[in-house]
């Protein structure tokens, strides 16, 4: 069956399946306008201890965008939701690409950051970043966001250097019923989802859902055309949770997904003037993915959580053809040791099996690999003074097959002044392992007219740039220091802050292992003119560090409006060769403003004003040489009008990049030709049934 009939019969499947027994039971949930401080502060969260606890109880700068958020935020999509969070740096590329990261080094190839959906990793070992174009859930079905700034290397292992974002979604006991989504507008040209609920025994629940979206192109930066990166995708998955005894609890959950996607990119060639092209490029990424897990109390303080999931995707585009097979399975045990003293440990094993195809840009040596992983890590949280100081302190440790063992421990210290403060401050070492491209690729980066050459009369040739693996490339390494503080001041407002000093060493560098370029005769390699070659190979020679503060403050200013306002400083410095690779830098300040307000039972209207400063991108021109490109600080506005004429009926108009007509946020550092967002507006319905 073709994908997307496979997905039609599934949407409709859903549809017949939830009119044959219609159950008006939409989500309960409390509205955010009506939570007080202690609701907000009081929200569990797993991310930090990978145990439950208040958020205030959290020794780690931690944030957390709940489902009301992201309903009345009027994004449909996660990377637009993460923009809520301070110190998290999101910018976006095109209309299907996003340059995400936490506390500096952004970039659309961004390897500093883990993203987890329920639990399952979703970076790529090819590059240890995340294809955010790839990573899709039902926006309604999103329980929680929690986002950690800063290290969690200690638990979730190496890659989660500089932050962790675990996008957690609704039990199946929370979406029972029938949920109908359907919308479209300037850019957002078509969308819907239909999900259903039932219970499916004593004690189990269960739900299947399908979705789709169309959007439009961009323009193309400083140019009136279509940048040609329209893009479209299809994704259907379901989900079980049944208690099994009064101890054992069980999850089964998977996804399909299907997406086009658009690009134009400016490619190198041996033609000159110019050297390169412009390529329209029709890609694709597919796959599905399985989780279980199984969750053992043996009382109230004690548990056992096991997890396997298999994850296949599939990725084509003009410059990368790859195939990804991730089996991954993790087992943690936590209880309390003595009456002061929480303890965690816990052991994973991953396997990747990847397959790159050569193209007319890549080939990576060998075409084939699987890579394994080894985990282990324990956790012991110290209760030095009851109810005021708590000391936590462990460690992960890894075996890669790149770079072999891995040690990556944390100390996090708390103080509770009052109940209503919290201090901590932490200390934690983490590491990036290598990624494969950053061992074996063979990248064309750049043909670029030679200086004149004496042997040839004075004539210039062209001269090839390429980037190539390095099999002794090792882990880039971090030493983070924290501190932070948390304040309820009343029922009615929070103010949370928090500084960090990050200390790089072994930074992925780029540089020629010699200053004279190779001469190539015709056909030597496959190139039919003589030419210069120049390669380039991925070194650990980069030092860096980064710094800054961020906050957080919540005002509920009456029981029908509440603010939400965030700022966040950064200073970012690399030392380094750099050598035909750009360094793109993270603005130095962006504030968030959000209104949420009720000015009848029905009716919302929010308001979100958004502030970046200019960013200073190095696009390097020859070797040894490069320009600077500053993007430009902007200010934004979104708004969201929603009405609900009957109590499963809503019916909402959402306009976003208010304020110009559009503006650029990002420089593509590899080959995608820069758009700009542009202002748009979209109206939904939402029924429940």
């Amino acid at each position: 069956m073709h994908k997307k009939n496979l997905f039609l019969f599934l949407f409709f499947w859903v549809a017949q399946s939830g009119m044959a027994e219609i159950q008006s039971q939409p989500d309960k949930q409390k509205d955010v306008t009506q939570l007080d401080m202690a609701d907000l502060l009081n929200v569990k969260v797993t991310s930090v201890s990978k145990k439950a606890q208040a958020l205030s109880d959290a020794p780690s700068a931690i944030f957390v965008i709940s489902s009301e958020d992201i309903k009345r935020s009027g994004v449909t999509n996660v990377p637009e939701a993460l923009r809520m969070v301070p110190g998290i740096d999101v910018a976006r590329i095109n209309s299907n690409k996003w340059a995400i990261t936490s506390r500096g080094f952004n970039g659309s190839s961004a390897n500093k950051l883990l993203v987890l959906i329920d639990g399952r990793s979703v970076y790529t070992p090819a590059f240890s970043g995340v294809y955010w174009d790839a990573q899709d859930v039902m926006i309604e079905d999103i329980d929680r966001i929690e986002v950690i700034r800063g290290p969690g290397a200690t638990l979730w292992g190496a890659n989660a250097v500089n932050g962790v974002i675990n996008i957690i979604t609704k039990d199946a006991e929370k979406t029972q019923g029938g949920l109908l989504t359907a919308g479209g507008g300037s850019y957002e040209t078509g969308f819907g989802s239909l999900r259903y609920g039932k219970k499916l025994g004593d004690d189990t629940y269960g739900r299947i859902y399908a979705k789709g979206f169309q959007r439009d192109n961009f323009k193309t930066s400083g140019k009136n055309t279509n940048a040609g990166d329209d893009w479209s995708k299809q994704q259907g998955g379901f989900r079980i949770d049944s208690r099994l005894t009064e101890q054992d609890e069980l999850t089964l959950q998977g996804d399909l997904y299907h997406t086009d996607i658009n690009q134009t990119l400016m490619t190198p060639n041996f033609i000159p003037p110019t050297f390169n092209q412009t390529i329209s490029d029709q890609a694709y990424n597919e796959g599905w993915n399985i989780t279980s897990r199984l969750r053992h109390k043996y009382s109230t303080t004690a548990e056992y959580i096991l997890q396997f999931y298999y994850d296949h995707t599939r990725r084509n585009e003009f410059f990368s053809q790859q195939s990804l097979d991730t089996f991954d399975i993790d087992f943690q045990n936590s209880f309390e040791l003595t009456d002061s003293q929480d303890f965690i440990w816990g052991l994973g094993y991953r396997t990747n099996m990847d397959q790159f195809n050569t193209t007319q840009l890549t080939a990576l040596t060998p075409s084939r690999r699987n890579t394994q992983l080894f985990s282990a890590f324990l956790q012991d949280e110290f209760t030095l003074v009851e109810d005021a100081l708590w000391l936590t302190i462990g460690s992960k440790f890894e075996h890669n097959d790149y770079t072999g063992f891995e040690g990556q421990p944390t100390a996090r210290l708390m103080w509770a002044p009052s109940p209503k403060q919290r201090v901590w401050a932490a200390f934690s070492r983490s590491v990036r392992t290598p990624a494969r491209a950053e061992q074996d690729v063979d990248l064309l980066r750049a043909i670029l007219p030679s200086p004149p050459l004496a042997q040839f009369g004075g004539a210039s040739l062209p001269m090839e740039i390429s980037i190539n693996g390095n099999k002794a490339f090792q882990s880039e390494v971090e030493l983070t220091y924290e501190l932070g503080y948390r304040f309820t001041f009343s029922p009615k407002a929070s103010f949370d802050f928090a500084a960090f000093y990050n200390d790089y060493d072994k930074l992925r560098d780029t540089a020629s292992l010699s200053d004279v370029p190779t001469f190539v005769s015709p056909g030597t390699d496959g190139i039919l003119q003589p030419h210069l070659h120049l390669p380039l190979v991925f070194q650990n020679t980069g030092k860096g560090r980064t710094y800054g503060f961020s906050t957080s403050t919540i005002w509920q200013m009456s029981d029908w409006w509440r603010w939400d306002l965030n700022y966040s400083f950064l200073k970012t410095e690399f030392a380094g060769t750099l050598q035909v690779a750009t360094q793109p830098v993270s603005p130095q300040n962006k504030v968030s403003l959000r209104a949420l307000i009720n000015p009848a039972d029905n009716i919302n209207f929010d308001l979100w004003l958004r502030y970046n400063s200019d960013a200073i991108v190095t696009v390097p021109t020859v070797v040894g040489g490069a320009n600077t490109t500053t993007i430009k600080g902007y200010v934004t506005l979104d708004a969201r009008l929603a009405w609900k004429p009957m109590s499963n009926l809503e019916l909402s108009l959402v306009g976003q990049n208010l304020l110009a007509d559009r503006h650029l946020e990002y420089v593509d550092e590899v080959f995608v030709v820069p758009s700009e967002i542009p202002r748009s507006v979209y109206g939904k319905i939402a029924f429940d049934f």
